[in-house]
C-alpha cells in the first residue's frame, strides 16, 4: 500500500495559482487527488496557467472568487460537493505580503493583509468544517503559515502578525473539531526559491544578504520541499496529527538573524 497515495481524496486550495500554490497543486494532483482551485484570475487564464504547469486539468475544478467574502468561501466548498460529491481536505493558502515599517503602515494596508491572510483562512476553514461535520467526513484543514510567525522578519510586521494569528486559529480549530474527527494543522515554509521571495532575492542585494544569514542550511528552500510537506500533511501518514505546526524552513526560525 502506498501511504502517500492521494487516490480518491478531494482537496480544496485557495490561492492555488500563485507560485507555491501551483507547486502544491502539481504534486497533489499527480499523487491522485482531485482538486478544487480558488483564485482571483478569470477561468480561461487559470486553465492556461494550469496547462502550462503540467497540471492535469481533468482532475481540477477552478472557481474565480474572493474568499474574504463568506458567500464566496462557502461557494468554493459547495463546488467541491457539486463536482466531486465530497471534500476531504481544505488548504487555506491565500496570502499577500506588503513591505514597510510598522510606524509607516496605513490602516488600509494593515486591514488588507489581515483580511487576505487570516480572515480568508477563517472563512474557508469554517465553511469546510461545517460541510464536513454535516457530511460526517473526518477531514483535514491545513493552513499555510510561515517561519516569520516565530522569528519576525523586518519590514513585514502585518504579515508576521497575520501568520502568528493563523497558527493560533489553527490550534483553536484543532481543539474544537477533534470530537468530529476533523484535524487541523499548519505548514510553515521558510524562504522559498519561488514567487515573491525569489524575485526579491534576485533584485535586492540587501534582502539577499539578510536572507543568506537567516537560512542555517545555506540555500533557499526548493519549491519541491514545500510540496513534499503538503503532500505528507494531506496523506494518511498524518492522520494522527492535529494542532501541529509543520515547520519546514531550513532552520530559519532557530534564532534571530540579526
Amino acid at each position: 500500500m502506498n501511504t502517500l497515495s492521494l487516490d480518491g481524496k478531494v482537496i480544496l486550495i485557495t490561492g492555488g495559482l500563485g507560485a507555491l500554490g501551483l507547486g502544491i497543486v502539481h504534486r497533489l494532483t499527480h499523487a491522485g487527488a482531485r482538486m478544487v482551485i480558488g483564485d482571483l484570475l478569470p477561468a480561461p487564464k487559470a486553465k492556461e496557467i494550469l496547462k502550462k504547469n503540467n497540471i492535469p486539468v481533468h482532475a481540477c475544478e477552478y472557481l474565480q472568487g474572493d474568499v474574504s467574502k463568506p458567500s464566496q468561501a462557502k461557494e468554493l466548498v459547495d463546488t467541491a460537493f457539486r463536482k466531486f460529491k465530497r471534500l476531504d481536505i481544505a488548504l487555506c493558502h491565500t496570502g499577500i505580503v506588503l513591505v514597510g515599517d510598522l510606524v509607516d503602515f496605513s490602516e488600509k494596508d494593515w486591514d488588507r493583509q489581515i483580511t487576505a491572510n487570516t480572515k480568508t483562512a477563517f472563512l474557508v476553514a469554517q465553511a469546510a468544517a461545517r460541510r464536513m461535520i454535516k457530511s460526517r467526513i473526518k477531514g483535514k484543514l491545513i493552513f499555510t503559515s510561515s517561519w516569520v510567525a516565530h522569528a519576525p522578519w523586518p519590514s513585514i510586521g502585518p504579515y508576521n502578525t497575520s501568520k502568528a494569528a493563523m497558527n493560533q486559529l489553527m490550534r483553536s480549530f484543532a481543539r474544537e473539531l477533534a470530537p468530529h474527527g476533523i484535524r487541523a494543522n499548519v505548514v510553515s515554509p521558510g524562504i522559498v526559491g519561488a514567487g515573491m521571495a525569489k524575485r526579491q532575492w534576485d533584485i535586492d542585494p540587501v534582502y539577499r544578504a539578510r536572507a543568506k544569514r537567516a537560512i542555517p542550511l545555506g540555500i533557499m528552500q526548493p519549491l519541491d520541499s514545500v510540496a513534499d510537506t503538503f503532500h505528507f500533511a494531506c496523506s494518511n501518514m498524518s492522520d494522527y496529527m492535529t494542532g501541529t505546526i509543520l515547520l519546514a524552513d531550513g532552520g530559519c526560525s532557530l534564532y534571530p538573524m540579526d
